[in-house]
C-alpha cells in the first residue's frame, strides 16, 4: 500500500529518491549528475553515464542535462530514453582506449568495431531531446591511414537487432567514421534529427543494413559519405522504408541503396525532400551481390548543384559478406561467388534536378544491367533536369566499359556517350514528359540506348 507521502508525491509527479533516480508520473527518470557525471568538457564521465544507464535496468529516461559531457562507449539497455536536454553535449573520447571492444562490428568495410554509442538485442529504445552526439571525429583526431590498411576510427552510433527504436530532436555531429549504423533492426522512427558529420572519411549519415518498417522524416542531414543509405549484408531483405520531407546533401550521394545488396531492397518510398548541393550522384540504386531492387517510388525530389542525377546498377560483383571485407574498386575485380541478383518497377517522378560541375564523367542518368540480366520496368515521369553540356565529339564516340564486377560508381565508367541517359542492357523503360537539356552546346547524343527493349520516350 503507498504511504500519503507517496501519494501526493504522485500527484505532484516527482518523487526523488536517495538513489539518485526520480519517477515522473510513472516514468522513471535518473538524471547522470546524481550518478557524478561532471559536465565541464574535461573530466571522463563513461563511468557515471553508464550507471546512470544500468540504473534503469528496467526502464526509465537517463536525463543528460546541460554541459558537455566526455566519455567513451555508452551501451544503451532495453526500455529506456536517453534524453539529452538543451545544451546538453556528449563529447566523443580522442583515445580509441576508450571505446569497447565487446561489442558486434562492421562486416562491410571499412570494417571499424568501435563506436560511441552501441545497443543489441534490445527493444524500445530513444533517443531524445536538443542536445547533440559529438565525436569529434576530425580527421587531427582520428587519422585516416592508407587505403589498404585503414586505421581505426569509432562511428558515432551502432544498434544491432533492435526493435522500437525512437531517435528524435537531437543532433548527430562529427562522426571519425559512419555516423548512424542500425543493423538487423525493426520498427524505426528517426524524426527531427540533425545530422552533421562530414569532417573525415566514410561520413556516412544513416546506414540501414538488414532493417524493416523504417520512417525517416523531417531531418536535416550533411554528411561527407552517402547520407541514408540502405544496406544489405546478409539474406535478410531491407523492407517497408519511408524517407519524406528530409532536407539532404551529401559529398557522395543523397539517397542510395547499396553498394553491399546481398539480400535485397523491396517497397521503400521516397517523397518530397530536397537532395541539392550534392556530389557524384544523388539517387543511386545498386544491385551487385546477388540480391534484388524492386517496387521503389521516390517522389517529388528538389536536386539543384548535383552531379549524376540518377544512377541504376545491376551488375556482379557477388559478394556474400561471411566475414568483414573492404571495398575493391579496382577495374580488375572479378565475381565473388553470390548469383546475379535482379532489379524491377521502380518508379520516378516529379523531379526537378541542375546537374553541376565540370567533371563530364559525373553528369548524366545511367541506367545499366550486365549482358544477359536486364533493368525491367523503369518509370521516371515529369521529370525535368537541366545538365552543363560541353560533351565533344570524341566523347560521343567512346564505348562503355561493362565492368560488371567493378564497385558500381557512375564515374568509374568514364565520361558516357550521351548528355542526357544512357540506357544498356534494360527492358521495358518508359520516360513519360521527361524535359532534358543543356546549358551549353553538347556534341554527345541526347541518350544512348544499348541492348534496350521496349523504350518508350514520350
Amino acid at each position: 500500500m503507498m504511504t500519503m507521502k507517496q501519494i501526493l508525491c504522485g500527484a505532484l509527479g516527482v518523487l526523488l529518491f536517495g538513489s539518485g533516480c526520480a519517477y515522473f508520473g510513472k516514468s522513471k527518470v535518473v538524471d547522470v549528475k546524481n550518478f557524478g557525471a561532471k559536465g565541464d568538457g574535461a573530466a571522463m564521465d563513461t563511468v557515471a553515464i553508464q550507471s546512470a544507464i544500468d540504473a534503469c535496468e528496467s526502464g526509465g529516461t537517463v536525463l543528460v542535462g546541460s554541459g558537455k559531457y566526455v566519455v567513451g562507449t555508452l551501451k544503451l539497455k532495453s526500455n529506456m530514453e536517453l534524453h539529452l536536454a538543451e545544451g546538453a553535449e556528449l563529447l566523443g573520447s580522442l583515445s580509441l582506449d576508450d571505446y569497447a571492444r565487446d561489442i558486434q562490428g562492421a562486416i562491410e568495410g571499412p570494417a571499424f568495431d568501435e563506436c560511441l554509442v552501441y545497443a543489441e538485442n534490445a527493444n524500445n529504445i530513444k533517443i531524445t531531446g536538443q542536445g547533440v552526439i559529438n565525436g569529434r571525429g576530425h580527421e587531427e583526431n582520428f587519422p585516416i591511414g592508407p587505403r589498404e590498411a585503414y586505421l581505426d576510427r569509432p562511428m558515432l552510433l551502432r544498434f544491432v537487432n533492435c526493435k522500437n527504436i525512437l531517435f528524435e530532436g537531437a543532433t548527430f555531429k562529427n562522426a571519425a567514421s559512419w555516423c548512424t549504423h542500425l543493423v538487423d533492426c525493426d520498427d524505426i522512427i528517426i524524426r527531427n534529427l540533425t545530422i552533421d558529420s562530414h569532417v573525415n572519411r566514410n561520413n556516412d549519415g544513416i546506414d540501414l543494413d538488414g532493417c524493416k518498417n523504417v520512417l525517416i522524416e523531417n531531418c536535416n542531414i550533411r554528411s561527407g559519405d552517402d547520407s541514408i543509405c540502405p544496406k544489405s549484408t546478409t539474406t535478410r531483405v531491407v523492407e517497408n522504408v519511408v524517407v519524406k520531407n528530409c532536407r539532404v546533401e551529401s559529398n557522395t550521394s543523397a539517397f542510395k541503396l547499396g553498394t553491399s545488396s546481398r539480400g535485397g531492397f523491396r517497397n521503400i518510398k521516397v517523397s518530397d525532400c530536397d537532395f541539392s548541393n550534392t556530389r557524384m550522384g544523388a539517387i543511386k540504386l545498386l544491385a551487385v551481390d546477388g540480391g534484388f531492387i524492386e517496387d521503389i517510388t521516390i517522389d517529388n525530389i528538389v536536386m539543384n548543384d548535383v552531379e549524376g542525377p540518377i544512377f541504376i546498377r545491376l551488375a556482379n560483383r557477388g559478394r556474400t559478406y561471411h566475414k568483414p571485407t573492404e571495398q575493391i574498386q579496382s577495374k580488375d575485380a572479378e565475381p565473388e561467388g553470390a548469383p546475379v541478383g535482379y532489379v524491377k518497377n521502380i518508379r520516378i517522378s516529379n523531379i526537378k534536378a541542375t546537374v553541376t560541375g565540370d567533371v563530364l564523367k559525373r553528369q548524366g542518368i545511367m541506367i545499366s544491367g550486365i549482358p544477359g540480366h536486364y533493368i525491367e520496368d523503369v518509370e521516371l515521369e515529369n521529370v525535368e533536369i537541366s545538365f552543363a553540356g560541353g560533351g565533344t565529339a570524341e566523347d560521343a564516340k567512346r564505348e562503355v566499359p561493362e565492368d560488371i564486377a567493378r564497385y558500381p560508381e557512375q564515374f568509374f565508367f568514364g565520361v558516357l556517350p550521351s548528355w542526357g541517359a544512357y540506357i544498356r542492357h534494360a527492358k521495358d523503360i518508359e520516360f513519360k514528359n521527361v524535359k532534358l537539356s543543356t546549358r551549353s552546346p553538347d556534341q554527345r547524343e541526347k541518350i544512348v540506348l544499348v541492348d534496350v527493349k521496349d523504350f518508350d520516350d514520350e
